[in-house]
């Protein structure tokens, strides 16, 4: 493990290297614990570098065992060895060269998971950002592409399955117990989409014809057993690919095609090039075992990570601050492949809902950073909702700036000018800037300017004049090294609607650009005048929310009811919903740590309650209309000095004066909708377990009893309505003989199937009140819990720390103590996810001055530990400073 304090990485000190690579050969026998790796690696020179420069490859704790150099042995005096490096001197001054590299390592012993790791009998790789320099000395950076040979020797009862990148050469017995198999991948790629696994297991095998007709094995390997549910995962690859052929015009390009899931792994998935690497909780799936939410998060990573063969291994980054340049676009045409496969408004509003619960808060704290930084101590700690998220939100501002033809146009440039390729935003940019003949200079303000800008809107209608004036303002607020920022490009797109709810269309507009309903503002402040506009207009403003941004426009509940009963765009219907709900939770909340009574305004209640019972829209959206804005949202928008305790409070009581209000409305809704039939996880039939299960969690208010919870629990027919069953009891009633009976017949069902294990200390972690860090303490000491696995910390810990303010938050401060010494514990073992975890402290200025108090001494006991990773150490630091 890295313990150093990390060097500072500048994007103005890029260059390339000085040796250009030419082919890559490696050869490994596994051994759990002495693994042997050679690397043959051809070089040259590159032009106009100096004859005495030296070849300097990366490494991370290796031992080196041979070096030689056109296949003779180096002088130690010609090298110099340490276990992060490996410099290489007095080397050809033009002609190619070979060097072989030999080294020894410990895939049991790796922890970390990254490099080569074995767990649970079968050998992984993971070597993205800098994981591949823990298996060999390598020039590790995302611009070093390479065709790469594999071989691969191991015993052949353990490992019968041997797979890497690429095409399968062959494969033979090799020494008595032993056989091996070779791998060729022709299309130069950098070291961190390399792969390789070994192991037993199980596949579930299919074929994909291409658009030029060529037929593509698909294989998913998983443990044995449990091949009948990767079913969906290879329905959602199929789609994936003939989506991407017919939305992007990409079509596959090997003969085969890999996914192999893991139970032990850092991230959701990685995309090694023909051999994709899962976590498994993305893969395997069955209507016993996993949620609507499984499924659909499932499909858009598979097809996340389908996407990645173009964007991001055909075309990759010429550099790690290029990150967003792969995340954030590939995230952006998962998202569109979901709107297309489900509901597009319905996907839309999660979206934004988990953009304003994760990345705004990230924006507004001391880990902003911009789409694409400028710097960075540990590139782990980048893998963030800034990169992939807001990336993805400035890639469809994009397509809503140039419209769908000529975005596409934009992208085909891009595929055609730099496949094969490692590449940076303005090569991206360029491309559209191109074809549309658009200026986007000012517009890329957006990869370079971290924080969420805020929009500040006012209106004015003259009767006399018909005309609508739309007065608007930005201001982006300071962010760590960043203290003043330029006015950016802001698309907006916008709907006037008449007092019937019709849209109005203006005869003209004056002082701003609008394009069909894209609004441009450009300048700090801006007043557009909008011409032929014959009665006060209701005005809908980010739509689609087509700019990602914080929007203070103060409308009447009236108003906004028109916008949420009659709006084309149903996102903007949502929206006006959360726009009615937000003071009454914050006004509660405040009322709540007064300890005043809570009263809601009626006319609220009246547009949420008219929209659940509105048979013209989809359950899908009436589920996420009556699933009110969060404790964490309400912490956001309070700002600072928040108390969880009381935010929780404001909230329940909201929701239960609705579950008052609208009782019978729920009750008539649980009792309509049903799912008659086999389970089945298409978009419609999830939608209507979604409002049924919403109706269910208001009637548990209502009621104010277990029992009807309790009966859902006891008669649901898949993981959905059982979870969601569970949920209520335990964090409704979790005192109550019901909750824990629920709970205990649960685990006694499915103890043997690790992803509904989560699942029972996810539920059981995110129960609210002081208690919870006295439960989850007792939940560590159960067999179930096992510290090794980042699926099983993260379900348990990651839960509390992120999901339950009000335990995580407890006045004593205990539950930051708890999590200090935790992240101390993990670190240890696993930097990556201890660094991740701990990031759930980054709001802690915004705290209630005591609280605050005792989450700065629990960060300051992590600051003062020795031998800290890098990884976590850069959070800290940075969560820290003032």
């Amino acid at each position: 493990m890295r313990t150093d304090t990390g060097q500072i990485i500048n994007l103005a000190d890029y260059r390339p290297t000085d040796f250009v690579l030419e082919r890559v050969d490696l050869t490994f026998e596994l051994d759990p614990t002495e693994t042997k790796v050679e690397a043959r690696l051809i070089f040259h020179r590159r032009e106009g570098v100096e004859p005495s420069a030296p070849l300097v490859l990366d490494g991370d704790e290796l031992t080196l065992s041979g070096l030689l150099l056109d296949q003779s042995e180096i002088p130690a005096e010609q090298y110099t060895v340490l276990p992060e490096s490996l410099t290489i001197r007095d080397l050809p001054a033009t002609a190619p060269f070979e060097v072989t590299i030999t080294t020894i390592i410990n895939p049991e012993a790796n922890t970390q998971l990254m490099g080569l790791y074995r767990t649970g009998g079968i050998y992984c790789t993971q070597c993205e950002a800098e994981g591949f320099r823990r298996i060999t000395y390598f020039p590790d950076r995302p611009d070093v592409l390479a065709p790469f040979t594999v071989n691969i020797i191991a015993d052949k009862a353990a490992n019968p399955l041997l797979l890497s990148n690429g095409n399968f050469l062959g494969g033979a017995g090799y020494t008595e117990g032993k056989h091996f198999a070779a791998w060729f991948d022709p299309h130069p790629k950098p070291s961190y989409l390399f792969a390789l696994v070994a192991g037993d297991l199980g596949v579930v095998e299919d074929t994909f014809t291409t658009m030029s007709d060529r037929e593509v094995a698909l294989k998913i390997y998983v443990e044995h057993g449990k091949e009948p549910r990767a079913a969906y995962a290879m329905d959602a690859l199929k789609r994936s690919m003939k989506w991407d052929e017919e939305v992007f015009g990409r079509e596959y390009d090997l003969d085969i095609f890999m996914i192999v899931a893991v139970s032990d792994f850092n991230m959701g998935a990685m995309e090694n090039k023909g051999l994709n690497v899962f976590n498994d909780k993305y893969v395997l799936a069955d209507p016993e075992t996993a949620t609507d939410q499984d499924y659909a998060n499932i499909e858009a990573i598979i097809a996340h990570e389908y996407f990645h063969n173009w964007t991001g291994n055909r075309i990759t980054c010429r550099d790690w601050f290029q990150l967003c340049l792969k995340e954030g676009l590939t995230v952006y045409r998962d998202h569109e492949f979901s709107a297309d496969q489900r509901s597009r408004p319905v996907k839309r509003i999660a979206e934004v809902r988990h953009l304003k619960s994760e990345q705004f808060p990230e924006d507004s704290g001391p880990l902003a950073h911009p789409v694409r930084p400028t710097k960075y101590r540990e590139i782990n700690n980048f893998y963030t909702t800034t990169v992939y998220e807001k990336g993805s939100e400035v890639t469809r501002m994009i397509a809503t700036l140039l419209g769908k033809d000529m975005f596409k146009k934009g992208m085909d440039l891009y595929f055609e000018r730099h496949d094969g390729q490692a590449v940076t935003i303005e090569d991206f940019v360029a491309c559209f800037a191109e074809v549309s003949g658009r200026d986007l200079t000012q517009f890329s303000l957006w990869y370079h300017q971290a924080g969420t800008p805020l929009v500040t809107a006012s209106g004015s209608y003259d009767a006399a004049a018909k005309t609508f004036s739309l007065s608007l303002e930005q201001m982006i607020p300071a962010t760590p090294g960043q203290s003043s920022k330029e006015p950016m490009h802001i698309p907006l797109r916008m709907a006037l609607l008449s007092e019937d709810g019709s849209l109005m269309t203006p005869s003209s507009v004056t002082s701003a650009e609008l394009t069909d309903d894209v609004l441009h503002l450009k300048e700090r402040t801006q007043t557009a005048v909008f011409h032929g506009i014959p009665s006060r207009p209701v005005l809908s403003l980010n739509r689609s929310f087509s700019t990602p941004i914080n929007l203070h426009f103060t409308q009447s509940a009236a108003d906004l009811a028109l916008v949420a009963r009659f709006e084309t765009d149903h996102f903007a219907r949502w929206q006006a919903l959360t726009d009615l709900a937000l003071p009454n939770l914050l006004q509660s909340a405040r009322d709540a740590r007064q300890g005043a009574p809570v009263t809601c305004d009626p006319a609220f209640i009246d547009a949420l309650l008219a929209a659940a019972s509105d048979e013209s829209l989809e359950p899908a959206f009436r589920a996420q209309a009556l699933s009110l804005p969060s404790e964490t949202d309400i912490a956001r928008e309070l700002g600072s000095n928040n108390d969880p305790d009381a935010n929780h409070a404001g909230r329940q009581a909201v929701l239960t004066q609705i579950a008052e209000a609208g009782r019978d409305i729920f009750a008539a809704l649980y009792e309509s909708i049903q799912t008659p039939g086999d389970f089945s996880p298409d978009a419609a039939s999830a939608g209507r377990r979604a409002l049924r299960n919403a109706a269910l969690s208001y009637l548990s208010l209502s009621d104010n009893v277990p029992a009807r919870a309790k009966a859902a629990f006891d008669a649901a027919n898949n993981m959905t309505d059982l979870s969601a069953g569970l949920t209520i009891l335990a964090h409704r009633f979790p005192d109550s003989p019901e909750a824990q009976e629920a709970l205990s017949t649960f685990k006694d069902r499915f103890e043997n199937n690790a992803l509904v294990v989560d699942k029972w200390f996810v539920i059981q972690a995110g129960i609210p009140g002081a208690g919870a860090l006295e439960r989850v303490q007792g939940l560590m000491e159960s067999p179930l819990f096992k510290r090794t696995n980042p699926n099983r910390v993260r379900a348990l810990i990651g839960t509390f720390a992120f999901g339950n303010p009000t335990g995580f938050s407890r006045a004593d401060g205990a539950g930051y103590r708890f999590l200090a010494d935790e992240i101390l514990d993990i670190d240890k073992r696993n930097p990556q996810l201890a660094a991740r975890i701990l990031t759930s402290m980054r709001s802690w200025r915004s705290l209630e001055s005591d609280r605050a108090d005792h989450a700065r001494s629990a960060l300051m006991q992590i600051d003062r530990a020795a031998d800290l990773s890098t990884d976590v150490r850069d959070i800290v630091e940075r969560i820290l400073k003032e």
